[in-house]
């Protein structure tokens, strides 16, 4: 999905992250083409990516999460987008962090979704948009 997308980098935060052979066979070899590391500490991640001039998007329904297809994407800045634990979500310290916080509307009973297939859809949505921005 990342390849596809256009993905530059992929960065796991944590204290616990295990790539290993997992990886390789959900990513079809992906994991060649996109460059991928581990961080201990996602709040210097988020630290260093603002400095870099990031605009850095938590996906993670809160109070204040705007939904997904009513969000609309308007910044030149490169795009970085943070997904939280299936179990846990994102912190608040984190969300304190970023510039926008978005959710993806649940039509069903259930208010989570599978991380990979949200991270899917986010990013086609906000990949999209900065597609039509450039145009």
């Amino acid at each position: 999905m990342s390849d596809a997308l256009g993905v530059e980098e992929l960065i796991f935060c944590g204290d616990n992250v295990q790539l290993g052979k997992r990886i390789k066979k959900t990513s079809r070899s992906t994991e060649k083409y996109v460059p991928h590391r581990i961080e201990t500490d996602i709040l210097a991640v988020i630290s260093d990516l603002k400095r870099k001039n990031y605009f850095v998007i938590a996906l993670e329904i809160t109070d204040t999460s705007i939904r997904l297809n009513d969000y609309e994407l308007n910044t030149n800045r490169p795009v970085a987008l943070i997904v939280g634990n299936e179990n846990f979500g994102i912190s608040e310290a984190v969300l304190k962090l970023t510039d926008a916080t978005v959710h993806i509307n649940m039509f069903g009973e259930n208010t989570s979704m599978n991380v990979v297939q949200a991270t899917s859809i986010a990013l086609y949505e906000l990949i999209k948009q900065l597609q039509n921005n450039n145009h």
